[in-house]
């Protein structure tokens, strides 16, 4: 359980942890974290996501503690909330409402003064911090199941600022969030006066942090400054990198070719030596001397050349230890190219189970479409009813060619399972062979395609999800993708946007992050706020 600590509002001393398979995770990372802002960032599967869960007292570490001023507010990335469960409950503040609307009510139960004790404005506060997120116009006594994913990431968020932690630690937060919440949640941010822990791959949230704590191979390194400010430091760190690993291949190349022309050398020496001897220029006690004296001046100069060699390799594999050269995703999409005149879905007078009316919607070829609105605007219920995971309320919807779907859930795959067995399982035509040379590709190489997926960070998860979905066959000549870019560390969000530029099929992507859209290469966008305007 964290610790109250009166040197910082977050420290971490040699802390480990392993997962029940074994897998490390982190091994003896010390770390503090200051007041204010602190952005983390780190590849998928860096430990993020568990050091938070560490930090916020979810985790028990294998070693090292952990101590946290006060009890932490906590938000999960993979936030799961029961349909039925009442706004207010979710807010905290169910119980304080009772007893005060009893008090009021007229009961002198000295119970309800004790539960409500010195909160008498809970519901002007409450509908106040509601209203700073956006949300005013969800009432209390409503149900979660009645609100959006992305208003029921902000009812959790409220939640956290309505206990006041002197500690926030926020998992993804802008997952899911239109542009309008994610400004509404950037400025709560900006004005928490304690210490916020943020693991997000959202860069306008990063470039309003006070510093970047970058997890790379279990170590933790703080940057003053925002995003941007990282970045700069990072690539003038890696051009000094390179300019070091270029000098060190040289010297050790140097040292190679003085060492072996020290050998030439002493090799033309001793020839020469017993070519004195069989002319019988020098006699044998002399060719004995000369050869002794040869062999101590070799062992010296072989010697000096060996040290020099060895310092010169030695600083060759410190300047590639400060070269970044991770791991990249290699998405082979299939070659899935769609005519530029044939149909690719049709719609007729449909009717969603929102109530979104979709008269005429037709996409040809490969077309790219964005699908944009705010939160609760239907975009997910439009993807799952395209994907057949929905029926219409009414009026047609014709899907033409073969599509596969990634849900923002991710719930393709079985926790239980491997990542190996769960693609497999969605695959039964591939070979064992395609499989693991797909997944390699997704970055889950060897062992790691054994691991389970219980133990996966969301963007593993994403990774393995989309690996099983493009092994599909026949190969997909529409995806739709629900906010593909969560979860995803910044170097992937890259990688994917490249991959899925030169997909030739056709897609429909639902998404609030729009430089990763206009990376797509949309050639047109369908707002769910105005369907009727795509």
């Amino acid at each position: 359980m964290p610790q109250h600590t009166t040197t910082a509002p977050v420290l971490c001393t040699a802390l480990s942890f392993t997962w029940p398979d074994g897998t490390r995770i982190l091994d003896g990372l010390s770390w503090t974290a200051d007041t204010g802002r602190t952005g983390l960032i780190g590849r998928n599967g860096s430990g993020k996501s568990t050091l938070l869960r560490l930090i916020a007292g979810h985790l028990a570490p294998a070693s090292g503690t952990v101590r946290v001023t006060g009890d932490p507010g906590y938000l999960p990335q993979d936030l799961t909330l029961h349909p039925a469960t009442p706004v207010d409950e979710i807010l905290g503040v169910a119980d304080a409402r009772a007893a005060l609307h009893a008090i009021e009510a007229g009961d002198t139960d000295a119970r309800h003064f004790t539960t409500l004790g010195d909160q008498w404005d809970v519901e002007e506060r409450t509908h106040a911090t509601l209203a700073r997120l956006g949300l005013g116009h969800i009432g209390l006594d409503r149900i979660v199941g009645e609100v959006s994913g992305g208003e029921a990431v902000l009812l959790r968020l409220a939640a956290l600022l309505l206990a006041r932690p002197a500690v926030l630690l926020l998992d993804e937060p802008t997952n899911n969030l239109d542009s309008h919440a994610r400004e509404l949640l950037h400025q709560a941010l900006a004005d928490h006066r304690g210490t916020a822990v943020i693991v997000t791959h959202d860069r306008e949230l990063l470039d309003r942090v006070d510093r970047i704590a970058e997890l790379r191979d279990g170590t933790l390194r703080t940057y003053g400054g925002n995003l941007t400010a990282y970045e700069e430091a990072v690539a003038a760190e890696q051009e000094a990198a390179r300019r070091a690993h270029t000098t060190a291949l040289a010297d050790v190349a140097r040292q190679r070719r003085d060492q072996a022309a020290a050998r030439t050398r002493q090799a033309r020496s001793a020839r020469y030596g017993r070519q004195m001897y069989a002319d019988n220029r020098i006699d044998k006690a002399g060719a004995q001397t000369a050869k002794r004296a040869a062999q101590v001046s070799r062992g010296r100069q072989q010697a000096v050349h060996d040290h020099r060699l060895a310092q010169a390799e030695e600083r060759l594999h410190t300047a590639e230890d400060r070269l970044r050269e991770d791991d990249t995703l290699r998405i082979d999409l299939p070659d899935t190219a769609v005519p530029p005149h044939r149909t690719v879905l049709t719609c007729h007078h449909a009717r969603l189970r929102t109530g979104l009316r979709l008269d005429e919607l037709h996409i040809h070829g490969p077309e790219r479409i964005a699908l944009t609105g705010r939160n609760g605007s239907g975009k997910t219920t439009l993807l799952r009813t395209l994907a057949g995971h929905l029926p219409p309320l009414d009026g047609r919807l014709t899907i033409h060619v073969p599509l596969r779907y990634l849900p923002q859930d991710l719930d393709l795959l079985d926790a239980a399972e491997s990542v190996l067995d769960g693609v497999a399982r969605l695959n039964p035509h591939a070979t064992a062979h395609q499989i693991r040379a797909g997944l390699a590709r997704f970055l889950f190489k060897g062992t790691r395609a054994e691991q389970p997926v219980s133990t996966l960070s969301g963007g593993e998860r994403f990774r393995a999800t989309l690996a099983a979905l493009l092994l599909a066959d026949p190969a997909p000549q529409l995806l739709l993708l629900d906010e593909p870019t969560n979860s995803l560390d910044l170097a992937s969000v890259t990688h994917l946007a490249e991959a899925l530029a030169g997909y030739r099929g056709a897609l429909i992507v639902a998404g609030h992050d729009l430089p990763f859209l206009r990376r797509l290469g949309i050639t047109r966008r369908l707002d769910m706020d105005t369907p009727d305007d795509p």
